[in-house]
């Protein structure tokens, strides 16, 4: 079976050897996003609520792109700099990603300079 790989103008551009997505039947992951404006290239301003929202929209960019949306992801995880952070990005992530709710893992790590929260995700779609 060979893997269909994509990539959206609307979501900050790959910085290493790596695709957005790729989806192999009918299985869809999709690389870790950032809190990054795919305009200017640079961490929108604000805090951790604003970088969620920001992470999220990116992808969603690149599930459209590979013709699929919230609705059809079945995992995510979250990746946060500070267990302070959790509150303000699970607020925003329940605004954004609707029910039924994927299922979902939150650890808390180091990132680059700046980034607060980094989200992957898993989708089966058609």
């Amino acid at each position: 079976m060979k893997s269909a790989v994509y990539v959206s103008k609307k979501a900050p551009a790959p910085v290493g050897p790596y695709s957005h997505a790729v989806r192999r039947g009918p299985l869809l992951a999709l690389a870790g996003q950032v809190g990054i404006d795919p305009e200017t290239g640079s961490l929108v301003p604000g805090g951790v609520a604003e970088q969620t929202r920001r992470t999220l929209e990116n992808l969603s960019a690149v599930l459209t792109e590979a013709g699929a949306s919230f609705e059809d992801v079945i995992m995510m995880r979250v990746y946060l700099t500070d267990a302070a952070h959790f509150p303000e990005m699970n607020a925003v992530y329940t605004e954004l990603v609707g029910e039924p709710h994927p299922c979902r893992t939150t650890v808390f790590v180091g990132l680059g300079p700046g980034m607060l929260v980094e989200i992957d995700a898993l989708a089966v779609a058609g």
